[in-house]
């Protein structure tokens, strides 16, 4: 399958999903046989991509896409550290409410080196619970969910 087809595949997957969300947000949230999921013409379910952002409101980044400085931060994150600074791997609040609603102490924040700042700068990986990835450039203002598979 070459590249085109690939991503014509997974945009197809993305709307099909994205479509299955509003329509359970149409009804209520309440869709206990999943009518609401997608269907193909034939009426059978359609397959899912296996990657989605959690949220739909998020963008996505492929991983191959970040800056190098981030890309070392999400190996040390994957080594454990240690890190460059103090306040890595603290808990991120998500005050700004940005990411997607979870508990208390389930996401995590990570500086990523900022090349000619003075302090951590405004770049940061965010860690979920379940192993999702967010990349924010701008402190917090918007973010990204980190596509591993590209």
């Amino acid at each position: 399958m070459n590249s085109r087809n690939r991503l014509v595949g997974l945009v197809a997957a993305i709307l099909l999903g994205l479509a299955a969300g509003v329509a359970a947000l149409l009804n209520g949230g309440n869709d206990p046989d999943g009518a609401s999921a997608a269907k193909s013409p034939a009426g059978t379910p359609t397959a899912r991509a296996a990657w989605t952002p959690s949220d739909p409101a998020l963008a996505d980044v492929c991983r191959s896409a970040l800056p190098a400085q981030a890309l070392d931060t999400l190996g040390l994150i994957a080594r454990g550290g240690p890190y460059p600074y103090r306040s890595d791997g603290v808990v991120f609040e998500n005050r700004e409410g940005r990411l997607p609603r979870q508990g208390s102490g389930y996401y995590h924040e990570f500086t990523v080196v900022t090349p000619g700042s003075g302090d951590r700068g405004a770049r940061r990986i965010v860690t979920g619970g379940t192993g999702e990835q967010y990349w924010t450039a701008d402190h917090y203002a918007t973010f990204q969910e980190v596509d591993p598979r590209c």
